[in-house]
């Protein structure tokens, strides 16, 4: 698969997620980690999708359920963060890697719909 920064941050993004719901997991939540799980891996695997599109629209839908996971994920840290799950810094630093994911994803469906 072609290594680009959007495939090497949602790589990066997805392992971060997958130790943290192993950390969660040992705390005893499982219901929001979970969620928390499937939407932060799905961001990858639908942009590694997305680089085998076989036609711009199916790259453009794949970018953009990409982005909605994205959203899903920071929702999820975000509630995960507010019933004391996660302490400020583990919630800022994951967060901050969440939005600049949601950003790159963003800007590529722009550019997309740019060049249409």
């Amino acid at each position: 698969m072609k290594r680009n920064a959007i495939t090497e941050k949602a790589e990066d993004l997805a392992v971060r997620i997958v130790r943290l719901y192993r950390y969660l997991v040992s705390k005893g939540e499982t219901v929001m980690s979970k969620q928390l799980l499937k939407a932060g891996t799905s961001i990858g695997a639908n942009n590694s999708e997305a680089q085998y599109a076989q036609s711009r629209a199916e790259f453009k839908a794949k970018m953009n359920i990409a982005l909605k996971e994205a959203n899903e994920t920071l929702y999820w840290l975000r509630i995960l963060f507010l019933s004391d799950y996660l302490t400020k810094e583990e919630f800022c630093s994951i967060d901050a890697e969440a939005s600049e994911v949601k950003g790159l994803l963003i800007a590529i469906i722009k550019s997309t719909n740019e060049h249409e």
